[in-house]
This record gives structure tokens, C-alpha cells and sequence, in this order.
């Protein structure tokens, strides 16, 4: 097949294209040329701004294209329109995000979506190209998606992935378990050790994404794992099997934590209050993906191979994380309280 990867050369990117050579695929990339330049010299590439400049776009023909960037309704609007007489079949990369009403488990494809009209996300997003951690990121996403229906009606695959995690995570969210567990001592863990929590390696995602392409396939998909239910205890217990670390988890109340002005989600990374009452975000039902075929490789190969990338990625900024002095004040709060 004749894949357009649009993006390529960053973590989903990456992989998405990875896979697709490794299967014979004839691949071509549609980005800014500024991430990763030096990545798949046998690929062709285009260079242009999907929020701007598309002329490298208007001509060519692919069987597929593969969306992993798209954010604004406009911008998706203008890539998918420009392609739709040329190009078979668009996956778009869209997000679990999209879901309102998350208070219960076991969330499927039909489950109510955050909604935004068309003219308010017009006059919020004018001028804008990128909008990754706007308030209304899965309201955006969600019209992203109508966009790429309309154009391809019948001939769209949308797939809606919880965190997505692995080797050249560069936002830090579940490598700081990893980097944290591995550097032992006491690790504040927050809140019940029974609590859900799911994720997908980014590899598990990218081959099963080429193989959908590959079938044509339609549809909307969740795409997080593992298959059987995970919990934030069983997590830590395998990163500190695997780590081979001697860390002491301490749990913590989560109410204590909110006291204390410990942030959820990104400061401390999966980890959502039962407060917030979203227990279904991090709950997704994925029978629909596992009946076309949705595998995920041991959590064990997943943090070691995280750990090892980690560790030649040391002087990178990490977008998440809980600092390491807060922590210990927060430790030493809990065990004198």
C-alpha cells in the first residue's frame, strides 16, 4: 500500500511509520521537516504546514493516510478536503478525551461525547493550528473527527486512544513511575491501591493501526490497555519486580493530598481523585478493539524498555512529574501527622 503519514517522526509518528516499513509499505511523510529531520531517509518527504502552507499535497495518490496531529477542527478540515479525491481511506488519531459523563466504567464507542458547537470552536481556534492542552481538547477532537466523516463517509477510521506510553514518551507521564520506582527510597503512591488505571505501548498501538489500515477498516475504536484490568498497586509491583528496585510505597490518602496541593494527572501521573468522579476515563471498554485484533506485549517489556530509553534521556525536560522535594515534604507530612 501507498500510506501519507501526516506527522511521522514523533513517538506515534515514529512508530506508525516504523511499522509500516517493516511490512512492505511505501510510506511518505507530510510534516515541517523540523522534528527528527534525519529519521527514515528512504521515506519520501513532504514539507508543508498542515495549518498553512499544503501545496505539497495537491498532488500524489495513496491508498491510506494517517493522521496523528490533527487538533483544530479547521486544519482538519482543510488536509482531509484536499486529500478526500485522492487518497482511499483516513485514519484519524483522535483521543479518549472526547467522552463525557465519565463517572462509570466500562465506557464503548457509543458513549456520550463532550459537545461544542462548530462557530464556537471556529471563533476559538481562528488563527490557531495546535491546541494539545487547551480546556476543550476533546471537544476540538471530537469535531476533528466529524471533519474527517464527512469527508471520507464510509472510508474513516477513528481511533481513540487513552495515554499512550513506551520509548520516546517525551511528556514523562508514566516514565516517572518508572525513573521514580527505579531510584528507590520511599515513593509517595496516592490514594487506593485497588484503583484502575490503563494505558497502551505506543508500539502495541502503531502495529495494530497498520494493520487496520491495511483491511481498510472503518469504524470507531477505543485503543488503551492491558486486556485484564490493571491496578495502580499491581503497576508499582511490576515496575519494582522488573527494576529489580528495594522502593518502599507509601500510599497516601488522596484526600491529604489535595490538601497539600498535590496535583493529579500530570503532577502525579495516573492518578485522578475519586473526587472527580471520572473512574470511567481510565476504565475503557476495548472489546470492540480486541475483536479486530488489539494485542498488547508483557507491562514487563514495557517499563524495562521505557527504563532503558529513560536513561539515555536523562537531560531531557519532562513535562510531568512530581518534584522530588515536594514529595519528601509531603512524606514527612503524612508520617508526622
Amino acid at each position: 500500500m501507498k500510506i501519507l503519514i501526516l506527522g511521522g517522526t514523533r513517538f506515534l509518528g515514529r512508530f506508525l511509520t516504523e511499522s509500516a516499513l517493516k511490512r512492505g509499505h511505501e510510506v511518505t511523510l507530510f510534516n515541517r521537516g523540523k522534528e527528527n529531520p534525519e529519521l527514515f531517509p528512504e521515506v519520501e518527504k513532504l514539507i508543508g504546514d498542515r495549518g498553512g502552507d499544503l501545496s505539497a499535497l495537491k498532488d500524489g495518490e495513496w491508498d491510506a493516510v494517517i493522521d496523528t496531529c490533527g487538533f483544530v477542527p479547521h486544519v482538519v478540515r482543510e488536509s482531509a478536503k484536499i486529500l478526500a479525491k485522492r487518497t482511499g481511506h483516513y485514519t484519524f488519531i483522535s483521543s479518549a478525551s472526547v467522552y463525557d459523563e465519565l463517572e462509570s466504567p466500562g465506557i464503548r464507542e457509543e458513549h456520550p461525547v463532550g459537545q461544542m458547537s462548530m462557530s464556537d470552536a471556529e471563533e476559538m481556534t481562528e488563527g490557531m493550528t495546535n491546541l494539545p492542552n487547551n480546556e476543550y481538547y476533546g471537544e476540538l477532537k471530537f469535531l476533528c473527527e466529524q471533519e474527517v466523516e464527512q469527508q471520507f463517509t464510509g472510508h474513516s477510521l477513528i481511533v481513540r486512544p487513552g495515554l499512550i506510553v513506551g520509548p520516546y514518551d517525551f511528556t514523562g507521564r508514566f516514565s516517572y513511575w518508572i525513573n521514580r520506582v527505579a531510584k528507590g527510597g520511599q515513593v509517595l503512591a496516592p490514594g487506593r491501591k485497588d484503583k484502575r488505571i490503563q494505558f497502551i505501548d505506543v508500539r502495541d498501538l502503531a502495529e495494530w493501526i497498520i494493520h487496520l489500515v491495511e483491511q481498510q477498516q472503518s469504524g470507531v475504536f477505543n485503543a488503551v490497555g492491558p486486556q485484564s484490568p490493571l491496578t495502580m498497586e499491581a503497576f508499582l509491583g511490576e515496575c519494582q519486580k522488573v527494576l529489580k528496585s528495594d522502593a518502599e510505597i507509601v500510599w497516601i490518602d488522596e484526600a491529604f493530598l489535595l490538601e497539600n496541593d498535590v496535583g493529579y494527572w500530570m503532577e502525579l501521573p495516573l492518578w485522578i481523585p475519586d473526587s472527580e468522579r471520572m473512574e470511567g476515563f481510565l476504565s475503557l471498554d476495548i472489546d470492540k478493539a480486541l475483536g479486530k485484533g488489539l494485542s498488547f506485549r508483557p507491562l514487563s517489556e514495557t517499563i524495562l524498555d521505557t527504563h532503558k530509553w529513560e536513561l539515555g534521556n536523562k537531560a531531557l525536560e519532562r513535562k510531568a512529574g512530581l518534584a522530588c522535594d515536594k514529595e519528601q515534604v509531603v512524606l514527612k507530612k503524612w508520617k508526622n501527622q
